[in-house]
């Protein structure tokens, strides 16, 4: 089975503070993305840009937007894509994260979302 992770942050938080202690903080993230990784569950880990576009179909048009779509103080920061035999095991997987295992994390809002997914392959 495969899980769609969000990891969040809060950017007003983040960006707040001065590059040099920010990049103090993404420093500690090395060493669980190793433990991450080694799992073998990992399909894939992204990090985000800020900059979002939004497409809808309005009046028999797509319409292009800035994003994100919703109101939120926070923001998609990363996405990964994992397999597991279930939830429980989603979470162990999840939880090798540095968005939960960085402490300093806790003070951006840094969080991570689990979603289970179905998912189509395409034929060729």
């Amino acid at each position: 089975m495969k899980f769609l992770c969000l990891g969040y942050l809060e950017p007003e938080k983040m960006d707040a503070r001065p590059k040099h202690e920010i990049d103090a903080i993404m420093n500690e993230c090395s060493v669980h993305l190793e433990n991450f990784y080694t799992s073998g569950q990992v399909v894939i880990d992204a990090g985000l840009s800020s900059e979002t576009k939004c497409l809808r179909r309005a009046n028999g048009k797509v319409r292009v937007t800035d994003g994100p779509f919703i109101e939120t103080k926070e923001m998609i920061g990363s996405a990964f894509l994992i397999e597991a035999q279930d939830m429980e095991e989603a979470i162990r997987i999840a939880s090798l994260h540095p968005t939960v295992q960085v402490a300093s994390g806790e003070q951006f809002g840094w969080g991570i979302e689990i979603r289970p997914i179905d998912y189509f392959e395409s034929r060729k």
